[in-house]
């Protein structure tokens, strides 16, 4: 399948939402824009987690435009995705890869977000690019994720670096980048421990990280991924806020979204933190890490 299709699938519980409920509000070939009409919009639009800000803005530009006559279903599409399209249009926004030597990569986020995976899937789509992976198992207080991160180096065939169950994180990373140094390698992926947003002794820790990737290659780290779970809908924009504030987040991942009918909330945390959208998760496998574009994502959530 293309990119549109398989952004498609991943949204197909979110756009269920859109479409069905929207439609149903259609009973007749057309409906009146009044009050009560752009009521019923408005809670289909928040019940898919894009935010009461954004949800409000497309109601008035619709209530601006139509209010008082009577407005076909396609006609109402048309103008809530062109809306869409104009709040989630960032520039474009690749990997910042190092011009030359080692490209370092940081990923975080809060446990179970999707984090390991969605390394697994970067190091598999860099792999594809011919580009030589290293990660570094920086996450060391759960033996089961060194475990699931080793298992994934394994199936994709790149090299893995770790440390005793425990130790210092920052010494993990440290390793990990002088190994991808002293092999010629393109891309360090390090990962860290998966923590609340809140836990400031642990946020610490992950800018003690940073530093550490910092003084060993100009630049590093050149990205700092925060992996955020779709399926928590709004509770992302407060992780994105506070990961951003300990490390300078540089851009987000949001996976798990063929999980969720939450896909809307991508459009809240690009009005609200303002960090591009890098990436979107759509499924288990390696190469379900795909590159986020505003048009094919609307499109996609629209899509019959």
């Amino acid at each position: 399948m293309g990119l549109f299709d398989r952004i498609k699938q991943g949204l197909k519980k979110t756009a269920q939402i859109l479409q069905t409920d929207i439609r149903d509000l259609f009973k007749a070939k057309g409906r009146l824009v009044d009050q009560a009409f752009l009521d019923e919009i408005f809670e289909v639009l928040v019940r898919t987690d894009m935010g009461v800000q954004a949800s409000r803005q497309i109601v008035d530009r619709l209530g601006d435009k139509y209010r008082n006559r009577v407005i076909e279903w396609e006609d109402a599409v048309a103008e809530i995705k062109s809306h869409l399209k104009e709040l989630l249009r960032q520039p474009a926004a690749p990997l910042n890869l190092a011009p030359d030597g080692l490209t370092v990569l940081m990923i975080c986020g809060v446990n179970g977000c999707g984090k390991t995976t969605t390394i697994a899937k970067l190091a598999h789509m860099l792999k594809g690019q011919g580009k030589k992976v290293v990660l570094g198992a920086a996450d060391t207080f759960r033996a089961a994720a060194v475990q699931q991160l080793r298992t994934w180096a394994e199936r994709l065939g790149v090299e893995i670096v770790t440390g005793p169950e425990g130790s210092d994180p920052a010494a993990v990373g440290h390793r990990a980048v002088a190994a991808a140094l002293e092999q010629g390698a393109d891309i360090c992926i390090v990962d860290t421990a998966g923590r609340l947003q809140t836990h400031q002794n642990l946020m610490r820790e992950l800018s003690k990280i940073h530093r550490v990737l910092g003084k060993q290659v100009a630049g590093a780290p050149h990205e700092v991924l925060l992996v955020l779970d779709a399926t928590t809908g709004q509770n992302g924009i407060s992780q994105a806020k506070h990961f951003t504030d300990a490390v300078n987040c540089t851009g987000l991942v949001l996976a798990k979204l063929d999980g969720t009918a939450k896909g809307g909330v991508v459009v809240a945390i690009r009005q609200q933190v303002g960090l591009p959208v890098k990436f979107v998760g759509v499924g288990e496998r390696p190469e379900d890490l795909l590159p986020f574009d505003a048009e094919v994502f609307v499109d996609g959530l629209f899509d019959d």
